[in-house]
């Protein structure tokens, strides 16, 4: 192995990347990983350090759709001199795992979050934050794209014991099988046992809504407050301070990724992930009479059985059912306008020749 394969390493590259940078005849030596994002500007770090750089104008004329552009966590192939202060980006290599969402609005696009993260760490708080439809949501998009989940229960502090623990009961009892762990950044329960499953060369990811304390966390796991934070509110609830996605390598050599707060996260192409995220429903669906039954009224329906004898509850039920229909809606919706762009894409190369002929 050369040195600079062994620094790559250090960065999360693994033969994974190796092989796909092979497939995309693309030379390792020209490989960075995003960093941060910034407008038109992306800090990229390899070997030699941190440096800053920006999309070809070749790039930006062959890709036109958001999640064609790189996020944080991505490997990109750039082209610069010893005395450049820019390297140019010519190449994304494909992702071997994402985050990502429906984009805001009424577009059916995808908005990419991280790329490349091996475990996303879903952080709620016990005392004002916890919802377990919004913790199934992440689980569902986590599963999907490919990366493995840990919940993460803060502000134990705040709450009785027996209230940690009928949360942690709610997450069982829901058919998540995720390892949950607890803290306390105030009495420091639970740090220790953080700290000893973040790993060298592995990368992971901090999501949670505004205030739960991600930002907190890392800066305990850098060992120093280089992640701004604030004084929590009179109600417990920290205030968000964290304004961009950073990619930041710890002493111990793990990498971590903080995310602004996000309560939304519009679900689109999700049947692995909801297929993963639903465990009890899914291996009940094995039964029902119809291997296309939709669990909403069809007879012989096992999930529906179980339902009317309590087997499931009826919100648990009802947050699945959701999140499928939407997870159809939306992908249905992404697909129409993936066509679009295509035929629209064959019109102006048809164009193009019918001009030539002229």
């Amino acid at each position: 192995m050369s040195p600079q394969q062994s620094d790559l390493e250090k960065l999360g590259w693994n033969t994974w990347f190796e092989r796909i940078s092979k497939l995309q005849n693309k030379p390792f030596e020209s490989v960075a990983r995003v960093a941060a994002v910034d407008r038109d500007q992306l800090l990229l770090l390899n070997g030699n350090g941190a440096f800053r750089a920006k999309l070809s104008g070749n790039y930006l004329y062959r890709h036109r759709l958001a999640e064609e552009f790189p996020c944080v966590g991505d490997w990109v192939c750039v082209e610069k001199g010893q005395d450049d202060d820019f390297g140019l980006i010519h190449t994304l290599l494909d992702r071997k795992t994402s985050l990502r969402r429906k984009a805001a609005g009424g577009t059916s696009e995808y908005q990419m979050i991280v790329a490349n993260v091996d475990y996303v760490i879903i952080v709620q708080s016990c005392y004002f934050d916890f919802n377990l439809n919004r913790l199934q949501r992440y689980l569902v998009m986590v599963i999907e794209g490919g990366a493995e989940p840990t919940i993460l229960l803060t502000k134990t502090d705040l709450v009785e014991p027996d209230v940690l623990n009928a949360l942690q009961y709610q997450i069982h009892a829901a058919g998540v099988t995720a390892p949950v762990l607890t803290l306390s950044t105030v009495t420091r329960e639970g740090i220790d046992g953080l700290k000893r499953i973040v790993l060298p060369g592995k990368t992971y990811c901090f999501v949670g809504s505004s205030g739960v304390g991600k930002s907190t966390i890392i800066n305990e796991l850098i060992g120093q407050d280089r992640l701004e934070t604030q004084d929590v509110s009179a109600t417990g609830e920290g205030r968000h301070t964290t304004v961009r996605r950073e990619l930041i390598v710890l002493q111990n050599g793990a990498l971590v990724i903080d995310n602004p707060g996000m309560r939304e996260f519009g679900i689109i192409g999700g049947e692995d992930g909801i297929t993963g995220g639903f465990s009890v429903i899914n291996t009940l669906a094995s039964r029902c009479r119809y291997r296309d039954c939709t669990h909403r009224g069809e007879p012989g329906c096992a999930v529906l059985n179980a339902l009317r004898t309590g087997e499931i509850d009826q919100a648990h039920y009802e947050n699945y059912v959701k999140l499928k229909g939407e997870s159809e809606f939306n992908q249905m919706s992404y697909a129409e306008k993936r066509k679009k762009d295509r035929d629209f894409g064959k019109y102006i190369k048809s164009a193009k020749k019918d001009l030539k002929r002229n």
